[in-house]
């Protein structure tokens, strides 16, 4: 990332769910909006074409949120409303988002630091991950990459069976011999693009989810191997979107069940910058319906000199920010760290360096960032989910974090630890 703050010039306006339509009178007679067309459930045609459109808003009924097109005389009134209608939760500028990958990493100079304590019952249990902390960046990746090595994934019996994975980003290639069969669903939010990648980081972030237990070529990648791919592309081929498109995007995945959404994208925020509060009410109610999302917590850091602070949205509470870890078990010289206040910690770490995964037009390529540690967050999610068919989304997080190894890194930098496999 590492972008400056980019306005689209419309709002994203939240509303209470049990009363839309008091919330579009409100804007209606205040901030003179006029069209309003209404997206239902897994309703998908022409929603790319009116996002773009400068004289349409849309709402999401499935989440209670809309984009609103407002002309610029009137934004001043719209704010004013949404601070005095109780129907309106929250209204803010929409902005553009973009994916976050590293595609040639410089590394900073750093020093390795002893990645585990010393408790013996404890490295038994993560015979894999000791190792790693003694032996540095040395892997054996001819049947399994090192990142699923590292995060026990080829010590799981669970696959993510008839869980979905919604993976919002550049789209997939749907001819990708290790993808074709699994992909569920794909739809495109991006105007004038279908979802097939034209980049590159969408494909390579589902392959790190939910690639197959026998890909085409080895060594395996995937963490969740018979996870249901739900695939909306939400960035450009060039690999940036809007709020509006994201949005989209989470109310699809919400509507399609998806049980996990992971969004290997985001915005900069700066020191002491609040969480946005459009996406963290949105992420409430995803939680409500069952899905919990993992966001990449960001690359604008320079370590050791430079830590930036956890990018939107997944500054937000409600959101699991994920950190970028080395083949050293430390943490990537490029990953934000939890610097700011109340949602912009870092909440769990997983591998981001150096990340095998598939490419479009059916082959393999390694990228760097910390949306490649995002997927398998996701991933992971989907393992405990199938274990626990049962368990509230606020509950899948909380054993996300709570199965993770502690690691002997500050925890701004880290979360919990290091990624675990059921």
């Amino acid at each position: 990332m590492g972008q400056n703050t980019e306005y689209t010039g419309r709002y994203v306006v939240l509303l209470d769910p049990s009363n839309q339509e008091g919330g579009l009178n409100a804007l209606r007679s205040s901030a003179d909006i006029t069209s309003v067309e209404r997206v239902r459930g897994t309703e998908t045609a022409n929603v790319a074409e009116l996002l773009e459109r400068p004289d349409v808003s849309v709402l999401f009924e499935e989440l209670g949120a809309a984009v609103v097109e407002v002309r610029p005389e009137q934004r001043h009134a719209l704010v004013t409303t949404a601070e005095a209608e109780p129907s309106i939760i929250a209204a803010e500028p929409e902005r553009m988002v973009y994916a976050s990958p590293i595609t040639a990493p410089q590394q900073a100079p750093t020093e390795f630091f002893p990645a585990y304590r010393s408790d013996e019952e404890v490295v038994a249990r993560h015979t894999t991950a000791a190792i790693a902390a003694a032996h540095g960046p040395d892997w054996d990746e001819q049947n399994w990459t090192w990142g699923l090595q590292a995060i026990r994934a080829n010590r799981s019996s669970l696959t993510g069976r008839d869980v979905k994975i919604a993976v919002l980003d550049t789209g997939v290639d749907t001819g990708h011999p290790d993808l074709a069969g699994r992909i569920q669903d794909t739809v495109s939010f991006v105007p004038g693009q279908p979802v097939q990648d034209g980049n590159g980081h969408g494909t390579h972030c589902i392959g790190t989810a939910a690639g197959p237990a026998h890909p085409q070529q080895g060594p395996r990648y995937g963490v969740a191997c018979d996870a249901r791919i739900l695939a909306a592309k939400v960035l450009s081929n060039a690999g940036s979107g809007t709020d509006g498109q994201i949005l989209a995007g989470m109310s699809w995945a919400v509507a399609h069940g998806a049980r996990v959404i992971s969004m290997s994208l985001g915005g900069p925020v700066q020191p002491d910058e609040l969480f946005p509060q459009t996406y963290e009410i949105l992420a409430q109610r995803a939680l409500q319906r069952g899905a919990v999302i993992v966001a990449a917590a960001g690359n604008d850091s320079n370590r050791p000199p430079s830590i930036q602070p956890v990018s939107r949205p997944a500054n937000c509470p409600s959101i699991l920010a994920v950190a970028s870890l080395d083949k050293a078990i430390t943490t990537s010289f490029f990953s934000n760290g939890g610097i700011n206040g109340q949602g912009g910690e870092i909440n769990i770490a997983a591998p981001g360096r150096d990340v095998r995964s598939a490419a479009p037009g059916g082959g393999y390529q390694s990228l760097s960032g910390t949306s490649m540690a995002t997927p398998h967050a996701a991933g992971v999610l989907a393992l405990l989910a199938q274990a626990n068919p049962n368990a509230s989304a606020v509950e899948l997080m909380a054993s996300l974090k709570s199965g993770a190894f502690p690691l002997m890194q500050p925890v701004r930098d880290v979360g919990s630890g290091l990624l675990q496999a059921p």
